[in-house]
């Protein structure tokens, strides 16, 4: 991925700066328009009702049709472009949140919860295509407005127009108001959208061990305290805004009363004639019209404000980050592996950001042949999952090198280091779709035959053929329709149907009978040399049918060898064996 540059308001407008010129245009026809239509009334009034002149009137009220409705084929002009241009403007923001999603490194992603994100992607973006979508309707016409009222108003009746001195300041004092105090508010009621979302996502991923320990009414509770907090921010957000909004609208009807109280004294001396009296309030009027959409701008303005910098903390996380560097790293490219490389820990040291103490994993060394089959043992906390991690490089070791061949991978492409590796993780995680397309998912371009043949390298063939379907069966969300093994078997042929020359399973087999795991294991390792392949295994069955056994203890290599030699030179492989296998299996 290349370089990007932080992301920014002004960078997105620029993209869709003709339609919003066209829509500026068609909006600016609109608002001469209704700027127009005061004086003319005026002028009808003067010119045509006073002299009792039908034809003035008549001509004069054809023109205001005439304007009405150039006014009107701008407001539909503007319309349309404007919610054409909002929702082009918010799909592409969307699509750069994902796809930043995609591409940001895992240290930067720790820092974002899920429901977060989703909030960002789903609420945050809504929020500011409202302003895209205001700013082209309603932000651009309240100023034209506002202004062609003061300079129109001013420059029909001059003696009238002090007024606008009083009435302008106090309702511009009105709107920073708003402004300033409705920003964090705001903060707040998105922070507590991601509560209720956090709560909602975390129920439903967890429903079936909520109801198996009765635990409904204890989520329940959780949710309402949630809800009520989200509830309590927006009562409050809207309530300041319900308090200074109507204060504009008081300003400046005050002003009508006192143009209306002046211009009694002005119309009874002959001074001024009533139209001018008409057209000066109907201008103040549109004044209190443009504030109200100043007023109601600026609160989509505080809302968009919170939620583009949300947006743009998740857009800039990952900035900086090329397609082959991460975290910071320079990386180059090279092109994937095509045979089962040699892999070599020197002297790999890592801890997780913001860890305190011993770290992860410290100063490993320790090679995994090449073609053969490295098991990583060792209790829990001991660092293997940490150590599986650092091979697509979803983390960065802060000291030492991961070799590949002699090649060290911080300077590999991210894109050809990961196309030469099949990862199982611990938890099986499977896609909408069918079985055969869930299988085929890491290569596409497979045949039926190839499916099939991955399938019966994972035993799962014999399940699959059992559906009501075979391979044409559709799963469940995740694939909740079948039992944790058979996910498990189905991740395992998605990865040997890969064909990859490193091959990582990190407990992959946990789910699975010993029996299906030693005929998967035996397999794999009839499968070399064609990969390189790392199992982090809790069962020393497993382990035992590995060319090598790597032990952690702590984040650090407790022993190496087989399991014959490991019984002579490591006391921690001996206390995993007599647990799992008893002291008998020590004289074995």
């Amino acid at each position: 991925m290349k370089r990007t540059k932080a992301a920014t308001f002004p960078g997105y407008a620029r993209t869709f700066l003709p339609p919003f010129l066209a829509a500026l245009a068609c909006l600016s026809v609109e608002s001469v328009c209704d700027l127009m239509q005061p004086t003319l009334m005026a002028s009808i009034v003067d010119r045509g009702i006073a002299s009792r002149d039908l034809s003035a009137v008549i001509s004069l009220g054809a023109t205001m049709l005439l304007v009405a409705a150039i006014g009107a084929v701008g407001a539909v002009g503007r319309n349309i472009i404007a919610s054409r241009v909002s929702w082009d403007f918010a799909s592409r923001l969307r699509s750069d949140l994902f796809a930043r999603t995609l591409h940001m490194d895992f240290r930067s992603l720790e820092g974002f919860d899920a429901a977060s994100l989703v909030t960002r992607c789903t609420n945050d973006v809504t929020q500011v295509q409202a302003l895209v979508n205001g700013m082209m309707r309603i932000f651009a016409k309240a100023p034209i407005i506002a202004i062609g009222s003061i300079v129109m108003a001013a420059r029909l009746e001059p003696r009238l127009a002090p007024v606008f001195l009083v009435v302008v300041p106090l309702a511009a004092l009105v709107i920073a108001l708003n402004l300033s105090i409705g920003f964090g508010r705001f903060r707040r009621v998105q922070a507590a959208l991601d509560a209720v979302t956090a709560r909602v996502r975390e129920f439903l991923s967890g429903i079936r061990l909520v109801k198996a320990y009765g635990r409904e009414d204890r989520e329940t509770a959780l949710f309402s305290e949630a809800n009520a907090e989200l509830a309590k921010a927006s009562s409050s957000a809207l309530r300041v805004m319900a308090l200074i909004g109507p204060l504009g609208a008081v300003i400046v009807n005050f002003g009508i009363v006192a143009v209306l109280w002046l211009g009694g004294f002005e119309v009874s001396s002959g001074r001024i004639p009533v139209g001018k009296i008409i057209a000066f309030v109907t201008y103040l009027s549109q004044l209190l019209f443009a504030l109200g959409m100043i007023q109601g701008v600026f609160t989509f303005v505080v809302r968009a404000r919170v939620s583009w910098g949300r947006i743009r903390e998740v857009l800039e996380a990952g900035a900086g980050m090329e397609e082959g560097g991460g975290a910071g790293r320079a990386g180059g490219e090279g092109a994937a592996f095509r045979v089962a490389p040699e892999l070599r820990f020197s002297q790999v040291t890592f801890a997780y950001a913001g860890s305190h103490g011993r770290p992860a994993l410290e100063d490993l060394d320790f090679s995994c042949e090449a073609g053969k089959l490295t098991a990583i043992v060792g209790p829990t906390g001991a660092g293997k999952t940490s150590l599986v991690n650092l091979l697509p490089r979803f983390q960065e070791p802060q000291q030492g090198r991961i070799l590949a061949d002699g090649r060290d991978i911080a300077a590999l492409g991210l894109t050809s280091l990961r196309a030469s590796i099949a990862l199982v993780p611990q938890r099986s995680l499977l896609f909408g779709g069918t079985v055969g397309g869930n299988i085929a998912w890491g290569r596409e371009a497979a045949s039926e035959a190839d499916i099939e043949a991955a399938a019966r390298l994972a035993e799962a063939h014999e399940f699959i053929a059992g559906l009501p379907l075979g391979y044409g069966s559709v799963l469940g969300q995740g694939g909740i329709n079948l039992s944790g093994g058979q996910r498990q078997r189905l991740a395992l042929a998605r990865a040997f149907l890969r064909r990859p020359a490193i091959l990582v399973l990190d407990d992959a087999t946990s789910a699975v009978d010993a029996l299906t795991e030693s005929i998967i294991l035996a397999r794999i390792r009839g499968m070399s040399p064609a990969a390189t392949t790392v199992v982090v295994t809790q069962r020393v069955a497993a382990a035992r049918m590995a060319d090598r056994i790597v032990v952690l203890d702590e984040g650090r290599v407790a022993g190496i060898g087989t399991h014959a030699e490991l019984l002579a030179s490591s006391e921690l492989w001996c206390d995993i064996v007599r647990a799992q296998l008893g002291r008998e299996a020590l004289d074995a």
